[in-house]
């Protein structure tokens, strides 16, 4: 079966690797979902309304996904802190929700990528249902994550000394 891909060429779907490919279809059907919640929802809402309502849709179209996932931070051998992830598909994409009535800044890409590199998830998708039209984007791994810790501190909880 060919067909013309996103490189802009009619290469053999074959010939894709299955796990881009996969990962490829993953994100897609995620974004759907996230597209059916916005459509049946609109915007105006909690952010707490669309994430049960993004991981209701997910589960309902078959995907297998978490909330609320905590990964804790170690420093040399100590837990530092926690983030949380809003939710984890198929184990393999970081979903992050927003209900925010701007368009989505580098700062909200910025705590995604810092998930990712905190991680090593292969890729995140973060929303925002707070507009009039749903705002996704699809987010990568830093290539270098020796700066990530830099960053993190933003994003970890961490309990109050007594």
């Amino acid at each position: 079966m060919k067909r013309i891909n996103e490189w802009g060429d009619s290469r053999q779907l074959e010939s894709v690797p299955n796990c881009t490919r996969s990962l490829d279809d993953l994100t897609y059907r995620i974004i759907g979902c996230a597209m059916a919640v916005h459509n049946k929802l609109g915007p105006g809402l909690k952010e707490s309304t669309y994430h049960h309502g993004l991981h209701y849709a997910m589960t309902e179209g078959g995907l297998t996904c978490r909330e609320e996932v905590p990964v804790e931070i170690r420093l040399d051998e100590t837990g530092v802190g926690l983030l949380y992830l809003d939710h984890l598909v198929e184990d393999r994409v970081v979903v992050e929700d927003k209900a925010l009535l701007h368009l989505l800044t580098n700062e909200e890409t910025a705590q995604l990528v810092t998930y990712l590199a905190a991680t090593n998830y292969p890729v995140g998708l973060l929303f925002n249902f707070g507009r009039p039209r749903l705002e996704y984007k699809r987010i990568y791994p830093p290539k270098d994550r020796t700066q990530w810790g830099n960053r993190i501190r933003r994003y970890i909880w961490t309990p109050r000394r007594v």
